[in-house]
């Protein structure tokens, strides 16, 4: 049974003095570590059997910082930090002023120095007593497993636990070897705090020119070298000779401690302890700061060790679930999170695929597995974002088009080429698992848990039917719409959306998925004609805030249909919409100033926007009908975890669709299927290629060897009916050996031919630069035809170069416009449409409607016509203008600026690798970094800072906040006062993020200065 827990504090006396009581103690009620380190050894008889008892002191409040760890003594600090034993000399004691007078500062009636004086005496007597003795101390919360553990520590900060543990226990008896004086003073010494061994330093140093006896050599001796320690790097005292067993003889023990009592020490300890200097620093930060560096040490040492045991966050410091708790609000995890976090599988580091359903919570697992490498054992990890979600890898992208390819190629050659990675994948939509599990080498956990009960529904007419897969069709009749109609509101929402939406809305949220970007335009200004005034005065000056921070994004214009839809709280979301735009809407659906969104298929895969209600306004995604993933996908938005109870998907089925939909909702997930042969210049042609380039495998044996690694390998029985894999490979080495990008011979009758495959500069031009390889002799002969006549008057020529090929085919120009921009074009510029292929009658008669007989490459006519736009938008850098301009949608615009600047850079990397190519080098930097940001050039340097976007940027320029160093030194309370629409969380955001960035430029610097100042090794004539 473990003893009753001894409390000691610093107890605050009245005026009147009470004298010192002396309670009687019984010897073998307490072992006192000090008293069992200075017992004698003299004697022949057997060693006295005495009871280990478990001491457990805990401190009061911040008064009390007691640290004793046995085998060597220790005290923390009474008045300071930390108390710690001070050997000062018995002739200077005597002479100190008895601080205490006649009291101690112990708590109760017992004391403890009369309670150690009696033990001390009794042990003294006792020359032949064999100890079994161990400690374990736990100061602060500083890595506290379990629960009871955590628990002792939940009343005081300022905290010390010691207890007696028999397996870590050490023995001292007159058999064991003995150490010399220096040895046992250095380890009693050995951990004092560095404060302590200093206040020795000094006393050293006042005392050098008097006699020193010889005790006190010793002990300076043992202080030097402790304090040596402390001065070198690789000292840590939480560690080194931590529950060390340290043997040594009665009489070097009673040598060293001859002139002085037990009691005398704690007192000299306490005097100097009151009248040292104590650091400047405040005692909970030195607290924090300590029980969070142990905490990683801690946690590190167990992910280490791979031991279940994993510490107070699952191997974290208790901090990272404080910032959980502070900014997302969670408290707890669900159970089959801490299941999962458990599994044997994730603590051997092994590969993982887990699948839950939508919105069950999978990203704060992936988000804490993300935590523990970098934190605790400080690698890299590699975080694979699909769309715009915030999640780690989600399986079924493996099988959607160049994105599964790209997806495929990049694991696969993990696998293969790294034992050490860990790969952990979730998805919410898998069904073939196991051919993921085998191409991932992986364990495999799913769970259906949902926090919020989903239920799902389908309207035809004005029925509304429960999906239930126990009943024949599939359906049950649930209930009638109650909404009356008028013949015009017939007309004008015959599918009922009005009356769908009005059972939930402004109190609860919404969520409308539509085929098209158009359709979700429409409904959203349907409704707000229709929906009653009332509306409006929900949350009425947020809603107008949120259209003017629209209006700064867009220079000043809004759209029509936001400004008309959004008072009444609703918004349509859809690609359509600027960055900037759908962010803004996104931000004012999740707090409630918006209730409705009107949005396409790609919300409910990219975005983490839940509703009460979920509305399918039809079974389609554009012309397509809905597949089982994306029908998944879609519903599982409905239902708030922690707000709602349940939540309600209703998906609008006309009467001929109603057969396809029966199939759809009780039929299984479709399965996962590789991509590489599908996208052949992407997929299969693009890995072989690089598996070249990077010597991953340079013959046909080892190519075929990497291929049955990937999915493709796996699945060829399914995927390649017609040829066989070998087949496959062989095909496509040798088309790439046609293109010029690979050097080689296949052999035709062995295909384990040793003939090694080698890349040429073209074909590692390609891949280094990542160009599609269906475009990469057109880029080349573009390239090459550009040296012999580059026309560098404006930047028309370089922008058509950099124009992304794969964009062309959705181009459809307006011809007008076309004929209008080329009009506006100097001679010079004119004169780059015709090097580019595109005559100026051509561009005429499409304007007027005359037939063309001569054929120009559509290709190249769409190319220049994206040129075009991309050349307005430099030198307006008004994506609003622009859209306008070339009747263009907003985000349409917005993402052929962004691609054009992501092509901008492959086409850069190319030219790098190819020296006749040269003069691109510079040509193409600087225009990758006007397509990067888009702005006049004096905004460049603000929009590096994280947060700052182009409005934003704007703003802060006309503040004052011209540089870099302007926002790295700015007071965030001002910059909230002199911003329009910036909240203190943001200000806070953009001034760490041009600290940090300034430091780093700073720091980039520096390293450049040091090593110009550096002075070589091999300078002639030095020896």
């Amino acid at each position: 049974m473990a003893e009753p827990s001894l409390a000691v504090r610093r107890k605050s006396r009245p005026g009147s003095v009470s004298k010192r009581s002396r309670a009687p103690v019984q010897p073998s009620a307490v072992c006192s570590p000090v008293a069992r380190k200075r017992m004698s050894s003299g004697g022949e008889g057997p060693p006295a059997e005495t009871p280990v008892r478990g001491w457990r002191w805990r401190g009061a409040g911040r008064l009390l910082g007691l640290g004793i760890e046995v085998g060597r003594l220790r005290l923390g600090g009474w008045f300071g930090p930390r108390l710690s034993l001070r050997d000062v000399d018995r002739e200077s004691n005597e002479s100190e002023e008895d601080m205490f007078g006649d009291h101690d500062s112990f708590y109760g009636n017992d004391s403890l120095l009369a309670e150690v004086d009696d033990i001390e005496k009794k042990y003294l007597q006792d020359k032949n007593t064999n100890i079994k003795v161990a400690g374990e101390i736990i100061i602060g919360n500083q890595s506290g497993i379990h629960q009871e553990k955590k628990d002792n520590f939940s009343n005081s900060e300022n905290m010390v636990v010691l207890k007696a543990d028999k397996e870590d226990a050490f023995q001292m008896n007159e058999n064991d070897p003995v150490d010399s004086n220096q040895e046992l003073t250095e380890s009693i010494l050995d951990d004092l705090p560095s404060s302590q061994l200093l206040y020795f330093e000094k006393i050293g140093e006042l005392s050098s020119g008097s006699r020193i006896s010889p005790v006190s050599e010793r002990r300076n001796k043992c202080v030097n070298f402790s304090l040596d320690k402390i001065r070198s790097p690789s000292f840590c005292p939480d560690t080194e000779h931590r529950n060390r067993p340290t043997d040594f003889s009665s009489e070097s023990k009673c040598d060293l401690f001859k002139t002085e009592s037990l009691k005398d020490h704690l007192k000299s300890a306490m005097t100097g302890n009151a009248k040292a200097q104590t650091l400047q620093v405040s005692k909970t930060k030195q607290l924090k700061e300590a029980v969070l560096s142990e905490e990683i040490c801690v946690a590190r040492k167990t992910i280490e060790s791979s031991s279940v045991d994993i510490g107070p966050f699952y191997g974290l410091p208790s901090k990272v679930k404080d910032l959980f708790r502070q900014f997302r609000g969670i408290e707890t995890l669900y159970e089959w999170q801490h299941d999962c976090l458990m599994l044997e599988s994730l603590q051997q580091r092994k590969n993982l695929i887990y699948s839950l359903p939508t919105s069950g919570g999978k990203t704060l697992v992936a988000e804490i597995i993300i935590l523990q490498e970098l934190l605790c054992r400080q690698k890299d990890v590699l975080m694979i974002l699909p769309y715009v979600a915030i999640v780690q890898e989600k399986l079924h992208m493996l099988g959607e088009g160049s994105r599964g390819a790209t997806l495929e190629i990049t694991l696969a050659k993990i696998l293969y080429t790294s034992k050490n990675t860990q790969i952990i994948g979730m998805s919410a939509t898998l069904n073939n698992v196991g051919d993921l599990q085998k191409f991932l080498q992986a364990e495999y956990y799913t769970n259906n848990f949902r926090p919020v009960e989903l239920k799902e529904y389908v309207k035809i007419r004005d029925s509304i039917y429960a999906v239930d897969s126990k009943t024949e069709n599939g359906f049950t009749f649930s209930r009638l719409l109650n909404f009356k109609y008028s013949s015009n509101l017939e007309k004008a929402d015959p599918d009922h959306i009005i009356a769908l939406v009005t059972e939930v809305i402004p109190k609860y949220s919404c969520l409308i998925f539509c085929p098209t970007k158009k359709n979700c335009e429409n409904v959203a200004s349907m409704l707000c004609k229709y929906l009653k005034k009332e509306f409006r005065a929900h949350r009425e000056k947020e809603k107008q805030d949120l259209i003017k921070n629209l209006e700064n994004i867009g220079n000043g214009s809004v759209c029509p249909i936001l400004k008309q839809t959004i008072p009444f709280g609703i918004a349509y979301h859809h690609s359509g919409l600027t960055n900037d735009e759908r962010k803004s809407i996104e931000e004012a659906y999740s707090t409630g100033v918006l209730c409705l969104l009107a949005c396409t298929a790609t919300l409910a895969a990219g975005v983490n926007l839940p509703a009460r209600r979920v509305i399918l306004r039809a079974p389609y995604v554009a012309n397509d009908f809905l597949k089982k993933n994306q029908y998944k996908q879609m519903i599982g938005r409905a239902g708030r975890a922690g707000i709602d109870s349940a939540g309600e998907s209703i998906l609008i089925v006309q009467e001929k669709d109603k057969h396809l939909v029966q199939d759809l909702v009780n039929s299984p997930l479709e399965n996962c299927y590789s991509s590489l042969l599908l996208e052949l210049t992407k997929g299969m042609q693009s890995l072989l290629l690089s598996l070249v380039g990077l010597k991953i495998a340079v013959t046909h044996e080892e190519v075929n060897n990497f291929m049955c690694s990937t999915l493709l390998g796996i699945q060829q029985q399914l995927l390649s009916k017609e040829k066989s894999l070998a087949e496959i490979i062989k095909d496509g080495l040798e088309n790439l050996i046609e293109k010029g990008l690979l050097k080689g011979r296949i052999c035709e009758k062995d295909h384990n031919s040793k003939c090694t495959l080698t890349i040429t500069p073209l074909g590692k031009a390609t891949y280094k630069g990542s160009i599609d390889l269906a475009y990469c002799n057109l880029l080349y002969r573009e390239l090459k035809k550009g040296l012999e006549g580059l026309i560098l008057e404006s930047n028309l020529h370089l922008l058509y170069l950099v124009t992304p090929y794969d964009m062309t085919s959705n181009c459809s120009p307006d011809w007008m416009i076309y004929l209008k921009q080329f009009n506006q074009l100097s001679a010079a510029e004119q004169k780059v449409v015709d090097i580019v292929g595109v005559p100026e009658s051509f561009i005429t008669k499409k304007a007027s409607g005359q037939a063309i007989r001569k054929n120009v490459d559509s290709a190249v006519v769409n190319r220049l016509y994206l040129s075009f736009v991309l050349y307005t938008l430099l030198k307006e850098t008004n994506i609003w203008s622009v859209s306008e301009k070339f009747n263009m949608s907003r985000g349409y615009v917005q993402n052929l600026l962004n691609s054009a600047a992501s092509f901008a850079s492959c086409v850069l990397h190319f030219s790098e690798e190819l020296e006749e190519f040269w003069v691109y080098k510079a040509l193409l930097t600087e225009l990758t970094k006007k397509l990067t940001y888009c702005v006049k050039t004096e905004l460049i340097p603000l929009m590096e800072v994280a947060g700052v976007l182009e409005a934003r940027a704007k703003q802060l320029y006309n503040a004052g906040y011209k540089t870099l160093a302007h926002l790295a030194n700015a007071n965030p309370e001002t910059l909230v006062k002199m911003i329009e629409h910036l909240s203190r969380r943001q200000a806070k955001q953009i001034v760490s993020s041009a600290k940090m960035l300034l430091s780093e430029k700073a720091e980039a610097l520096q390293e450049e200065v040091e090593e110009l100042l550096k002075v070589p090794a091999d300078i002639p004539g030095t020896c």
